[in-house]
Formats: C-alpha cells, sequence, structure tokens
C-alpha cells in the first residue's frame, strides 16, 4: 500500500490523475529561490522558454543572462559568477549541458568546487521524436562521477520544485534531472523531500523484493507493486538523489527484501541502478535485476512506444521482481 505517512497524491492510480511536466516545477522552484534570495541568477544556451526559465526571467530580468547557443560559455561563466558570490543556475537541454560542457563543469565548476546548479531539461528517452542525438540516457553516469557534484532526479513536478529551492541552499554544485513530457504527479506539498533521503513510497509487511526506481519511472514502479499486490508483495523506494546515496536506505531495503530490482530511464551501465550496486556490493550484496536501456541508443517515438520498447515499462518491471524470485 501506499505509505500514508508520505501524504502522496489521492488520485495517483485514477485514470484522470493530474500529469504536469517535471521540467515546469523546475521553473516554478526558479522563481521561488530567486525570491528567498536575490544572488541567484539564471543562465540559459538559447532555450529560455523550453528549459522553464521564461518565467525567472519575466520577473527578474536583471538576475537573467542568455548565453546563446554555447553550452561551454554557459558553464565557464556560470562559475566566475559563483567565484563573485552569486548562486547561478545554468539550464539547456541534458545532451548539452551536462552533455556537451562537461569538461567545462568538471574543471571550471566541481574542480574550483563553485556551487553552481545544473540543470539538464529533456533528459531520457522520453523525449520521443527528438530521436537518439537528443536522448540524454548517459547523464547520471557522467555526473555522479564528478567529485562533490550533488545528482538529483525528481520524480515529479512537485518535488523537482522542492530540488530546486533546496539546491538553491547548497554551497556544492548540483545535477537536477528534468524530464519534458507530462508525467503522473505523485506526491503532494505535504511529502517530505531532503537532498539525500530516500523514501519509502509503496510499503508491505513481508516484501520479498525491494524496487529502487528514480525519476518519472517511480509511477511505473507503483504501477507494478500495485498490480503485483496480494502475489508477490514489494516495496517500493523513491530514490530522487542519485548521489550522495542515501547509504543506509538502501542498505535497510536490501536487508529487509533480499531481492533488489532497480528502474530509470538512463542506460544501466553508469547510472543509478550502478550506484546501488555499488553501495551493495560493499555492504550487503543481494541478487539484482537492473531495468534501464541495455547498451543501446535512443531512437524516435512516442515516449510511451520508447518506455516499451527498452524494457522499461510496468511489464518489465514485473518481469524483473519475478525473475529473481
Amino acid at each position: 500500500m501506499l505509505n500514508p505517512d508520505l501524504k502522496l497524491n489521492e488520485k495517483l492510480f485514477d485514470k484522470d490523475v493530474e500529469q504536469v511536466p517535471i521540467r515546469k516545477g523546475f521553473g516554478e522552484g526558479l522563481v521561488k529561490a530567486g525570491e528567498e534570495n536575490p544572488q541567484v541568477v539564471v543562465l540559459c544556451a538559447d532555450l529560455t522558454e523550453s528549459a522553464q526559465a521564461l518565467a525567472f526571467k519575466e520577473k527578474f530580468p536583471n538576475r537573467f543572462v542568455e548565453i546563446g547557443v554555447a553550452e561551454q560559455n554557459l558553464a565557464s561563466v556560470a562559475s566566475g559568477m559563483a567565484a563573485m558570490g552569486k548562486i547561478p543556475f545554468i539550464t539547456s537541454y541534458a545532451m548539452f549541458s551536462p552533455g556537451r560542457n562537461w569538461e567545462q563543469i568538471r574543471t571550471t565548476i566541481a574542480y574550483n568546487n563553485r556551487p553552481v546548479k545544473i540543470a539538464g531539461s529533456h533528459a531520457g528517452i522520453s523525449v520521443g521524436p527528438d530521436g537518439g542525438t537528443h536522448q540524454a540516457i548517459e547523464d547520471i553516469a557522467i555526473t555522479r562521477v564528478i567529485p562533490r557534484m550533488v545528482v538529483i532526479s525528481p520524480c515529479d513536478a512537485i518535488e523537482a520544485r522542492k530540488a530546486t529551492v533546496a539546491a538553491a541552499k547548497t554551497d556544492t554544485p548540483v545535477y537536477i534531472r528534468l524530464a519534458r513530457e507530462k508525467t503522473p504527479v505523485m506526491t503532494t506539498d505535504k511529502t517530505p523531500f531532503e537532498i539525500g533521503k530516500a523514501l519509502i513510497v509503496w510499503e508491505s509487511k513481508k516484501p520479498k523484493v525491494g524496487i529502487i526506481a528514480t525519476g518519472a519511472l517511480l509511477y511505473k514502479a507503483l504501477e507494478a507493486a500495485k498490480e503485483l499486490s496480494g502475489k508477490i508483495e514489494v516495496e517500493v523506494m523513491n530514490l530522487s538523489t542519485i548521489k550522495p546515496l542515501d547509504e543506509k536506505a538502501v542498505i535497510a531495503l536490501a536487508k529487509k527484501t533480499k531481492n533488489i530490482v532497480t528502474v530509470e530511464e538512463h542506460q544501466i551501465r553508469g547510472g543509478m541502478g550502478s550506484a546501488v550496486a555499488e553501495c551493495l556490493a560493499k555492504h550487503f550484496p543481494v541478487p539484482m535485476r537492473f531495468i534501464g536501456v541495455d547498451d543501446q541508443f535512443g531512437q524516435s517515438g512516442t515516449p510511451e512506444e520508447l518506455i516499451e520498447h527498452y524494457s522499461m515499462g510496468k511489464t518489465a518491471i514485473i518481469e524483473g521482481v519475478k525473475s529473481l524470485l
């Protein structure tokens, strides 16, 4: 059953559940962060409206910088502004930032320990018709490997708003991963959120498998848990912060269930599942299954078609659970 302590969306499993793009929550969070701290500034690479920076630009025009199609400059200019005391957010498509400007993020931001916040919009294959060149499914891997970098993958628009506001209050570089398409709203304003804290969103009395999901695919994991209820009991964790990993919660779930399935809209290698596996290999090894893109590039298609084609939907998660037993 859904964890009542988390005050999740009561209409979560309804056919008319509200659906909002995760990136929209980021845009709302930018405005709120800007209201709370006048040092917050936003820089964009010619994608102001699409990357949800428009509301901030309209409210704080003197704190917005349009860099243009120059993602390497986007990171470097932000690092310089951070050195002067600003709290810069840089936003573009994830394929371009952190994809194209990875070296500048590594060296000018993280190596120099500048508190720049990187928002990678349109991440995952659910970008759909944009095709494989624009589907960032390697971004978790290339950001979590950078020292000092915090990596957050919000499950819905509300959590994205909270993550953005929270990121503005940290003194470290942060990467926030954002999906383009409308996705079900699973949380509410009352649902807890804390950077570095994982939450059990689906509970069972005697779970045999723990499902750890991140991003929008948390909804697919919850659908799988609901369908399995009464047949195979599982627990579902929302791992919104991939780095720093909530090792205590991950280990506790592994000890409780003795089996783990990870679910992410990302390459299996190097992603969230790899982070979980690294933790458990060291502290409490258990059998695992990994739901994600298996060493392939994306392609054009509707978001739902692609999720199913790359075996990341409800059926694939259920099969992953059953294969462990």
